[in-house]
């Protein structure tokens, strides 16, 4: 499955594991999706007269390339499946207007389509090892990102997250013969729980780990890939936990590793140290409930994040 490059350069590729990956996520709509992908392309690139570059590595839902306009600017054309997180990126990626993420330069939302800026040098905020230094950037990140939700929007909130991922964990799990992971009630009435004095909501990020955030020239760090939803500032911090929890080879070093970036977080953002630990469980279980939906290999890690705050409430 190829696409001629604009620029005569050798052909783009879907790759085959592209096209599984979308048909096993979205069944016979996803992989026909995938197979339009070089007509998509195309059409993209006629539209905005880009020059096309190879496509990122290791591509699984979404497909990216990094490109150029036709005055030399640098881009990226970001090709997503026509559903309700295709919507959700684009409307946050507008309200946020380039301030602690990447700009969005245009749309196309008949054809799922996302022109970017690209970030450079580009290099994750996962690639800087010190857990202090690198929490002080996403914190820093946080900050810019978030906004009072508009009075009209498309965008869920966690609440919607979590009832619906623990409910559908809970119908295949009994249809299998067997029962909901515990914690995942607990939760639920954690969350319940919470909303007795929730502070005022804003559009979060939604996913945002050391891999979502990138090095730029205009800013030293910016968000990529939001998911946008509505939810408490602590509610946000939960994804940065779960994807740097399993740099510690102990669980009582993940344990005082992870409290400290919560408790970090607490006091950079304002946020009341209980309360952030507590929005950070439900975050994360929304993870592990995802996971444990896909059969993803970050199952293990994201259960282990959640024992792990769990045990911190008590």
């Amino acid at each position: 499955m190829t696409l001629p490059r604009q620029d005569g350069a050798p052909s783009l590729e879907v790759p085959a594991s592209f096209v599984a990956k979308n048909r096993e996520a979205r069944g016979e709509a996803g992989a026909a999706w995938a197979a339009r992908l070089p007509e998509i392309v195309a059409a993209c690139a006629e539209r905005w007269a880009l020059a096309l570059e190879p496509a990122y590595g290791g591509l699984s839902y979404n497909w990216a390339a990094p490109a150029r306009r036709a005055d030399g600017t640098p881009s990226v054309l970001k090709l997503c499946f026509p559903d309700p997180e295709y919507a959700t990126e684009a409307a946050a990626l507008r309200l946020f207007d380039g301030r602690a993420a990447v700009r969005l330069l245009a749309v196309d939302e008949a054809l799922g389509a996302l022109l970017l800026e690209r970030l450079l040098p580009g290099g994750p905020l996962g690639g800087v090892a010190d857990d202090r230094a690198a929490t002080s950037a996403a914190a820093s990140v946080m900050r810019g990102l978030w906004r009072p939700a508009p009075a009209v929007h498309p965008f869920p909130t966690i609440g919607d997250w979590l009832t619906r991922a623990a409910g559908r964990v809970a119908a295949a799990r009994r249809a299998g013969g067997g029962e909901p992971p515990a914690w995942a009630g607990r939760v639920l009435a954690l969350h319940r729980e919470l909303a007795h004095d929730r502070p005022p909501r804003v559009v979060l990020h939604g996913d945002l780990h050391q891999w979502n955030v990138l090095a730029a020239t205009r800013a030293p760090w910016l968000a990529i890939d939001p998911k946008g939803v509505v939810g408490e500032p602590a509610e946000e911090i939960g994804a940065w936990l779960v994807d740097r929890v399993h740099r510690a080879p102990t669980d009582a070093e993940a344990r005082q590793r992870l409290l400290a970036m919560c408790d970090q977080l607490a006091e950079e953002l304002g946020l009341d140290r209980a309360r952030a630990r507590a929005a950070a469980l439900v975050r994360a279980a929304i993870s592990a409930l995802w996971s444990l939906e896909s059969g993803g290999s970050g199952s293990a890690t994201s259960n282990r994040c959640v024992a792990l705050l769990e045990a911190a409430q008590l």
